[in-house]
């Protein structure tokens, strides 16, 4: 039987939630148990291409975002934190309070021992923005790298 040839409009294409968007969309914050939470270590996380919108022009904002924190109890799930970061993608929001809903919803999640977020935003009009939030205290590690 010859197979049959589907062809797709791309206005088909453009109407169409893709599964990324899909995915993103139903994501959440999924951790599991702390393989060794005796033991404090650290865990950092660099997301390069951060964005969300400003809530005053609506044009786009990219950030480099920079999370260090310290387990108790639970990880968060890396692909989680890939799909809840780019929730945000079109979402119109301030620097600070957008940096200051990620550390709590991690926090709130996870519960961490320490967790600290860095959120440097790309220049534009010529100001460049780094926000830093942190949650708990640090134990200190005595790292030899």
């Amino acid at each position: 039987m010859p197979l049959k040839k589907v062809i797709r409009q791309e206005k088909d294409i453009k109407d169409e939630i893709m599964y990324g968007e899909r995915k993103i969309e139903t994501g959440s914050l999924i951790c599991f148990p702390n393989p060794n939470s005796k033991r404090d270590y650290e865990i950092s996380i660099n997301f390069p291409e951060f964005t969300c919108k400003c809530p005053f022009s609506g044009y786009p904002d990219f950030a480099t975002l920079r999370i260090k924190y310290q387990p108790n109890t639970e990880v968060i799930e890396l692909k989680a934190i890939k799909l809840y970061l780019n929730s945000f993608r079109e979402k119109k929001i301030s620097h600070e309070e957008v940096t200051n809903k990620i550390i709590d919803d991690f926090v709130e999640a996870s519960n961490p021992k320490w967790m600290q977020l860095e959120a440097d935003f790309n220049p534009r009009g010529n100001v460049h923005t780094i926000i830093r939030v942190c949650h708990g205290k640090r134990n200190n590690l005595e790292l030899i790298l």
